[in-house]
């Protein structure tokens, strides 16, 4: 078992930055990726960034060259740095960690991130 839990959501102005950080714990040895994804009302929940234990790194279209994800193995972290926030990034953001073999997926609970004025 693998456990996540999301902290850093609030309120932000456009143009503004969060950070959010995702503490992991458990059977963290067996996983093979780790991302960000987001839920906004009435849309799907959607990739936002991922990072392989490689760290090789990808990123939506909609937030490349304002979002970075790392990971912080010390720490035991997985952070999102959100800078140039826009109203549009307002969503649930969750924490996931991915294992390949055998196929398993985790979920954070998820913290609020609201952008707007």
């Amino acid at each position: 078992q693998v456990q996540l839990v999301e902290s850093g959501g609030g309120l932000v102005q456009p143009g503004g930055s969060l950070r959010l950080s995702c503490a992991v714990s458990g059977s963290i040895f067996s996983i093979n990726a780790w991302a960000w994804y987001r839920q906004a009302p009435g849309r799907e929940r959607e990739l936002v960034a991922m990072i392989t234990n490689g760290g090789n790194t990808n990123y939506a279209d909609s937030v490349k060259g304002r979002f970075t994800i790392s990971r912080d193995n010390a720490k035991n972290t997985v952070d999102l740095q959100m800078n140039s926030l826009k109203p549009e990034d307002t969503a649930v953001y969750y924490c996931n960690a991915q294992r390949i073999a055998p196929w398993r997926v985790y979920w954070g609970q998820g913290t609020q991130v609201t952008v707007s004025r």
